[in-house]
């Protein structure tokens, strides 16, 4: 198990080797499950998911009893394009609101027990911001429409700024992490970044966002789809990627990502955005996904698409598009229901019912 910090260089410069979670404690978990009194497989995708987060905290006993929710907020330069509904000063607005506990994530968060860490990445703003940890690598990102985004040194801080902030909730001994976001105009630049390393056109990943009209919506896309042309970004690497058309969120909660798996953490995603940067640390650090769990599916033209990628099986399919962490937060309670009937319900043995037999496949 790492218990050093890591610096990004010796990920992105070095074969970096991941450790692999338990796959013995995996199968021990799953037998568990099988011998539980209910129908095999009962309890859906919560039987693996369970057993995954056990196989990555190499224990027979899942634990949810304390964790962390980072939020990176950032700006974007592209919004200088008219492909926004709100302006930029919402995003400073919203990471005080969101560290002051006054949002839909904050009051889903003290429901759950779950810690708020929120980032501030790339806010375009001066303002000290109250209880936001300032990690700021500029004042938002450049108009990738006109030139990149960001430079590598940049991209490269920002990918630190996640992995470090893994790094602490491990150093603080806490069971799982949730990632979110928060960031007007991360939904352009996350679809371009998806439409690039999905080798999809922009039109197939592109969505409304907070609400566009039909106009708006079709020069998000043009947009895009004109600067991944320009750029040849069918053909770059994901760092490439990242730094011509990413933003600082996305490139810390892909640093995060990668942090899940180099510190064995559980990360539990959130929706599109959280899995844009899923993507792009798999192609950064291959293996990292598998430190990775789906809690929701938006309604985002590319969720499935980076599903399937990512051959994650989120369990709420609700139509969300509220970001934050939103996603994540949802799945905590479900998860706590599915360990207490993990832990607590009696075996066949016990009561007094016949063990059920497996004939066809787990699911």
């Amino acid at each position: 198990m790492q218990t050093e910090k890591v610096r990004i260089d010796e990920v992105l410069e070095k074969e970096y080797k991941l450790t692999s979670w338990d796959h013995d404690i995996f199968h021990k978990v799953m037998e568990h499950w099988d011998g539980i009194a209910k129908p095999l497989d009962g309890m859906g995708q919560f039987e693996p998911m369970l057993a995954k987060i056990g196989a990555i905290q190499k224990t027979l006993e899942p634990r949810f009893d304390m964790g962390r929710l980072l939020v990176f907020c950032a700006d974007n330069g592209v919004v200088a394009e008219g492909i926004s509904q709100s302006p930029q000063e919402v995003t400073a607005t919203c990471a005080k609101n969101i560290a002051a506990g006054q949002t839909a994530v904050g009051r889903m968060a003290s429901l759950a027990g779950c810690q708020i860490r929120v980032y501030d990445v790339g806010i375009n703003t001066r303002e000290t911001l109250c209880n936001v940890i300032d990690e700021k690598v500029a004042h938002g990102t450049r108009d990738f429409y006109k030139e990149p985004a960001m430079d590598e040194t940049q991209m490269r801080q920002a990918l630190q700024c996640g992995l470090d902030a893994v790094y602490a909730c491990k150093c603080d001994n806490l069971d799982y992490v949730c990632i979110g976001e928060m960031g007007i105009g991360n939904t352009t630049t996350s679809s371009a970044v998806a439409a690039a390393l999905l080798q999809k056109k922009a039109e197939e990943v592109t969505g409304r966002g907070a609400g566009l009209d039909d106009v708006k919506l079709q020069k998000k896309i043009r947009v895009i789809q004109k600067t991944i042309e320009r750029c040849d970004l069918y053909q770059a690497s994901a760092t490439e990627v990242l730094a011509k058309v990413g933003g600082f969120d996305i490139a810390a909660m892909a640093g995060a990502c990668m942090g899940a798996a180099i510190y064995e953490i559980p990360l539990i995603l959130d929706g599109l955005i959280s899995m844009v940067a899923a993507l792009a640390a798999e192609r950064l650090l291959p293996g990292s996904k598998d430190f990775l769990i789906a809690s929701h599916a938006s309604r985002e033209p590319a969720t499935i698409a980076l599903i399937k990628e990512l051959a994650l099986a989120p369990v709420i399919y609700a139509d969300m598009a509220l970001g934050e962490g939103t996603g994540a937060m949802m799945l905590l309670p479900m998860l706590a229901m599915a360990k207490a009937v993990y832990d607590e319900t009696n075996s066949f043995s016990d009561a007094g019912v016949e063990t059920y037999h497996r004939y066809g496949d787990k699911i």
